[in-house]
């Protein structure tokens, strides 16, 4: 079985993880101290990040996301957004991530007085400086707040940047009672241009959620997608009947944004034991693995793939079919994708593979004397 260290090698591809949700713990206090910040519920990086997870053990989404006032708080200047987005690539590639979209609310920054494009610009500037001569890919999603009045707007500005580094639009926030087609001039908007579209759906909400998320809205990818399973029915004997969404979206190959560790810690999954991904993949859904909130879940793309091997038996065929699942489904142009999948994932596998088979157990050597 992969070790955790074995996997931390081999090339990754995340396409859920929240900006706001990743911020290093000393980040937050220096950044803190800087901009006179004064409510953090600690004045160590130790309590800071003890208090911070206190949420990721309730099991219920708004309590979750009550840590991520503390961590936009201190992303309000120019400098403090490209400090937050140059270091959240160098963490993702020294993980071994190859291949990131990291998402986050432009809307959220502005309480100083930068505007919307002068956000982005800063967090673009952060990516492109972390990456440097790192072997990692890093673009931006624009996330809107479903909860707010703007989504228009950022995905005006998501189709501005296009060209910059800005690869897609989603939105995000409290689920229930604030279905995506309240956005659909937005989505409607996004398609016209021929942009990307991914839509946080099936998290703290059921089948409805998902539904208007690829039907009105038009989604390409299903942010978490994780009560998907709602509409499948396994009987005791192990016969599957998948409903008419659930059938639609493993036909179209409509790619799920899954966050194991998250979605048990905001009640989207009772546990990993149980989570539905392991019957997706069994299904030939198009799954992906993701971390969604490094810093809040205590996560890195490497420990979740780790955890599926410890609780579901997966071996490296495993890991590689998730991590090109993932590959496939990014909102990077078809050329860079096949390029990633040809010459950096698929070899990288490849190596894995074999140094695992050329280690022979210690047991196995036996013991040898002479004369």
């Amino acid at each position: 079985m992969p070790t955790l260290a074995e996997i931390r090698a081999v090339p990754k591809v995340l396409l859920h993880d929240h900006l706001d949700g990743g911020l290093r713990p000393r980040t937050v206090l220096e950044l803190a101290r800087q901009t006179g910040y004064h409510d953090l519920p600690g004045d160590s990086a130790e309590e800071l990040t003890r208090k911070l997870t206190e949420g990721a053990r309730r099991g219920h989404l708004e309590v979750y996301l009550d840590a991520f006032r503390h961590t936009v708080a201190v992303m309000q200047t120019a400098d403090a957004l490209r400090r937050v987005a140059a270091e959240c690539a160098e963490d993702l590639a020294a993980d071994g991530v190859v291949y990131a979209e990291v998402r986050f609310a432009p809307e959220l920054h502005t309480q100083r007085g930068l505007s919307l494009d002068e956000v982005v610009e800063a967090v673009l500037e952060g990516f492109r400086e972390g990456g440097g001569q790192r072997p990692i890919r890093v673009y931006a999603l624009l996330t809107a707040m479903r909860t707010a009045a703007r989504s228009l707007e950022i995905a005006e500005l998501a189709v501005r940047h296009r060209d910059e580094g800005v690869v897609g639009f989603d939105i995000a926030g409290a689920e229930a009672g604030w279905p995506p087609s309240r956005h659909l001039d937005a989505f409607q908007y996004v398609k016209r241009e021929n942009f990307h579209i991914t839509i946080h759906a099936g998290e703290a909400f059921g089948l409805p959620s998902i539904w208007e998320a690829v039907q009105y809205c038009g989604t390409e990818r299903l942010g978490h997608g994780v009560r998907i399973a709602d509409d499948i029915q396994i009987s005791h004997e192990g016969s599957v009947r998948l409903g008419r969404l659930a059938a639609y979206i493993r036909d179209r190959r409509i790619p799920l944004e899954m966050c194991p560790t998250s979605n048990v810690q905001t009640g989207a999954a009772p546990s990993i034991a149980e989570h539905p991904l392991r019957v997706l993949r069994q299904l030939s859904f198009r799954v992906t693995v993701n971390t969604d909130n490094r810093l809040m879940s205590q996560v890195t793309l490497s420990s979740e793939f780790h955890r599926l091997v410890t609780e579901f038996g997966y071996g490296w065929p495993d890991i590689e079919w998730l991590t090109i699942n993932a590959m496939k489904s990014a909102f990077a142009g078809f050329d860079e994708r096949l390029h990633l999948i040809n010459t950096v994932i698929k070899p990288g596998f490849a190596t894995a593979r074999a140094m695992s088979d050329a280690v022979v157990p210690v047991s196995m050597l036996g013991s040898h004397h002479t004369g």
